[in-house]
């Protein structure tokens, strides 16, 4: 699992699968996000403006990143 560090309190979503280089652009994000291929803890997640903190841990095609 790869770490990825943020210095805010927050990151959303699609910010966070750009700057873990998992969506090269909003665009990518947001169809990853709507079409249901991304998961926050565990569970899926269709909100790309979702919140993201410390702690959490997002998953892609079973690439875990965790947000620190």
């Amino acid at each position: 699992m790869d770490n990825i560090r943020i210095d805010s309190d927050f990151i959303k979503l699609d910010q966070f699968l750009k700057l873990a280089d998992i969506a090269m652009s909003g665009g990518e994000a947001k169809l990853m996000v709507m079409s249901e291929e991304v998961k926050v803890n565990g569970e899926v997640c269709t909100q790309r403006g979702k919140k993201l903190r410390s702690g959490d841990i997002v998953e892609y095609q079973n690439h875990k990143v965790s947000v620190k």
